[in-house]
Order: structure tokens, then sequence, then C-alpha cells
């Protein structure tokens, strides 16, 4: 008998592909019970359009709630949906008051004490002001899977660095407050390894092929024309249910929120009795194995 795994997705949907890779992912596993979506960062309601989009061309109608448009501390930081423009292309709803995420995420994981994981894949400021509203949440969690951060000396060296660090750059202040909070497993999956699963369209021909990958490529096709389609994101789901697809180090993150020129940034520290896990590598070619098995 399959056992399924209770996820909630908190997500900046509706930029970056990887965000609707990942749900397009989470919507296919056989063992996936998404109990709920959240979005959070600017225009979270055009956000939750662009989920609930892709939930119907799925086939699927799944609990959505926007949630924080801004970050923590005031930042002229608004970063927009470009992906929404392409709404009115397929059937979606439309009312999704913002900051109703906090107040939903917890009801779920009260619900469901130590069954809920929780996949945050855009900047933290809902798990943070979650965490800081009930303080017993973490510990009611049964993993939080973040995808943040960089690990890597020779990445964060880059020109795009610390804004490379987007999920955590965004809102550092909300950043630390989650790598300061102790979950049961509390796994972090940064740059050092998702830039490793960038994939060209022809390496793939047929992954747009049903309606659900057709949906998850239009609402993608603004970031395409720009960038190359890295699977950050839909790492961090898959390990929910495959974790050996990656290896993992323990130990302790910090977040700087004072030197402008590494706002966000995060640095990490081995310590076997450290609060977080960091996957450390990667097996690319039996990522997209399992990947393809499930979406395609």
């Amino acid at each position: 008998m399959r056992t399924t795994k209770k996820v909630l997705l908190d997500t900046d949907i509706g930029g970056d592909i990887d965000d609707a890779l990942c749900l397009a992912y989470l919507l296919r596993h056989p063992s996936c019970e998404l109990m709920g979506i959240t979005t959070v960062s600017g225009e979270a309601e055009r956000r939750a359009m662009v989920a609930d989009a892709i939930c119907r061309a799925a086939g699927r109608h799944i609990p959505i709630m926007a949630g924080a448009d801004k970050p923590l501390l005031p930042s002229p930081v608004y970063p927009t949906p470009d992906g929404a423009s392409r709404l009115s292309n397929w059937e979606h709803g439309t009312s999704f008051p913002s900051y109703q995420a906090v107040d939903f995420m917890r009801k779920v994981i009260r619900d469901h004490p130590h069954e809920i994981s929780l996949l945050a894949v855009g900047q933290l400021t809902n798990v943070a002001v979650l965490f800081l509203t009930d303080p017993e949440i973490p510990m009611l969690l049964k993993e939080l899977h973040v995808m943040s951060g960089v690990f890597s000396q020779e990445l964060e060296a880059s020109a795009d660095m610390p804004m490379g660090n987007w999920n955590s750059w965004a809102d550092p202040h909300a950043s630390a407050i989650v790598y300061n909070t102790q979950a049961p497993i509390h796994i972090t999956y940064g740059l050092n390894v998702t830039t490793q699963l960038v994939l060209q369209k022809d390496e793939r021909p047929d992954l747009f092929r049903s309606r659900l990958m057709r949906c998850v490529e239009d609402f993608g096709t603004p970031w395409l024309e720009r960038h190359h389609m890295t699977f950050h994101d839909p790492l961090a789901a898959a390990c929910l249910f495959e974790p050996g697809l990656c290896e993992y180090r323990r130990g302790l993150v910090e977040v700087d929120t004072v030197h402008v020129d590494r706002w966000g940034m995060m640095s990490f520290r081995e310590d076997g009795n450290g609060l977080c896990t960091i996957a450390s590598s990667v097996e690319r070619d039996a990522f997209f194995a399992h990947y393809f098995s499930v979406v395609c």
C-alpha cells in the first residue's frame, strides 16, 4: 500500500519557471497529498492566480492562499510575476486576498501535527511570520525543505551575487528568523547543487506535451526568453520523496543582515549538532530520470 506525504507549498510562482515545474511535479506525484499552496512576494494575489491556473490545467482544485506582498522590513525591491501576463490563456480563479497564507498554514499544521512537509521555494516572509506568530509550529512540522542559499565560494564570487541568492536576498530578516528556528528536519537546497540541473528544451522535447506542462511552459515563457531552465525548486520537492538524490552536511547557517554587499548571504559551518542540513551534491542524471518519470 502506497503511503502519501502531506505537503504545503510556499512559493513565489510567476517569475522563474522552476516554481511552476515544482508545482507540476507535486501535482503529478502519486505519493504527494498537496494540502495547499501559499504565495509570497510582489503581487502575491496574481501569483496565486498563476498557481490556480496550473492546478486547473492538471484537473486539480487545491486550496490556495495569497500571502505576504512585501518583506518584513521596508525595501525598494518589489518583484512582479512576469508570467502572470499569460493568465488570459488559462482558466483561473480571481479571488485571492493578500495576507491569508499564515492563518491557513497554521491551521493545516495544527490540524495535522508532525505530518506536514513544508516546502518553501520563495522568499521566507510567510514562513518567518508563521514561526513568529505561533512559536510551537516549527516543531509540529514533519520536515522543512527550503530552496535558498549558495554555499559555494566560487558562486558567491560570481558577478550576479548576492542578488543571485534571491530567496534570502529578497527578505534577509525573514531568512535569519527561519534559520534560527529548530524544526525536526530542516534541509536546504542551495545554488551549489541546483545550478547543476540546467536543462535545454531540446534535451527533452516531450517535456511540454501534456496540457499541464504546456501551461507550465506558457507561464514560464517570459523567463525562458532571457534565462536558462534550471530545476532549483523541483530538486527541493523531489528530495521529499527521493532524499537519496543528494548527499548532505549538517551544521549551522548564518544569514547576513548587516553588510550591504552581502545582504542575505548565507554561510554554513559544519556541526553535528547544528539546526540545519544542506545538500552538498546531487546526482544529476538520477534527478532528471526521476522528474521525467513523474511528470511525463
